[in-house]
């Protein structure tokens, strides 16, 4: 069983009354009059009840029914079907909450298939400005929409944050597996924000267009305003991707150019003691004639030339930055 948010009733910018499910049509029919519906999960009876009510489109019901739609604006007749997703933050996951807008003339029904953030909040905003209220159907709608899209700004911002600390991290010490895992993972949830939130902006544009009796042609700039505020999202959204990518990238610089160090090092020090090797080995060959091998000093001769090949290339390898 679905759950009724609200449901009421406005006229002249103003709440009339809180009405029932059974009550919308009738008072959808009054003139001046439009009702606004709010629920959460409703179930195949409710919305069967409010397609009898209001005759929305079968197909608007299967696809209310079935879920999982894209984002998406469809017309039947004089009506609209909009199907919206919100993101939130659940256990550390970015998820996305499916609400389907039925909007037609004297009536905005909203079917939210989830916990997001609560509608309550549009509606406070909407009863607050009876002037842009009065307008009727077509403001509620722009209330609805605007609100969506702003649940991406903080998701966004959030990402922003985390890729930030990152970012720094990788800076300072070497890029680990588990940093790597988590830039993937946030640039991966970037890409489905854009996913999402790309096809509102066709929305906007398409109600800009539309000619219907409830929206008000002096309702385009807000739906455009609409627009504007996705076009914004994508494109910070965009930036924050490059940016996941680009951290990524240069972590692995990073630790190439820190293995190179590393590697100089190693291959200086094996030089420094290959010198000594070889002078030893020379000098641990088996022959009966040798030079220096009856001489009196000689030991002290080829320790001598040792340490003096093995300051040299310690003092080259150091000025050429190898140590």
């Amino acid at each position: 069983m679905g759950r009724v948010v609200a449901a009421a009733v406005y006229s002249a910018g103003k709440k009339v009354t809180n009405i029932t499910l059974d009550e919308g049509a009738a008072w959808a029919a009054k003139p001046g009059h439009f009702v606004w519906i709010g629920l959460e999960e409703p179930n195949a009876q409710e919305l069967f009840n409010l397609q009898r009510q209001f005759n929305l489109h079968e197909l608007a019901i299967e696809d209310a029914l079935e879920k999982h739609s894209r984002p998406k604006l469809e017309t039947f007749g004089d009506a609209l079907f909009i199907v919206t997703y919100s993101p939130i933050r659940h256990e550390g996951k970015l998820q996305f909450i499916e609400t389907h807008i039925f909007a037609g003339k004297g009536y905005i029904i909203t079917a939210r298939n989830g916990h997001s953030a609560s509608y309550a909040h549009v509606r406070q905003r909407c009863e607050a400005r009876p002037l842009l209220l009065e307008h009727g159907e077509d403001f509620v709608l722009y209330a609805i929409l605007d609100f969506v899209i702003e649940n991406y700004q903080p998701m966004g911002e959030a990402i922003h944050a985390e890729i930030d600390e990152l970012e720094s991290s990788v800076m300072c010490s070497s890029l680990n597996e588990r940093d790597i895992q988590k830039l993937h993972s946030l640039r991966r949830d970037v890409l489905r924000l854009r996913r999402f939130a790309a096809p509102m902006v066709e929305i906007g544009e398409e109600l800009q267009n539309l000619s219907f009796p409830f929206i008000d042609k002096n309702m385009r700039p807000y739906f455009r305003d609409v627009q504007i505020h996705v076009t914004r999202q994508m494109e910070d959204l965009t930036t924050l991707a490059d940016i996941a990518s680009q951290t990524i990238e240069v972590g692995v610089l990073l630790e190439a150019s820190r293995q190179s160090v590393v590697q100089r090092k190693f291959a200086a020090w094996a030089a420094i003691l290959a010198f000594p090797t070889a002078v030893a080995g020379i000098y641990g060959m088996n022959f009966e004639d040798m030079p220096e091998l009856t001489w009196h000093y000689g030991y002290f001769g080829v320790l001598g030339f040792i340490a003096v090949g093995c300051v040299s290339l310690w003092a080259s390898f150091k000025k050429s930055g190898w140590l």
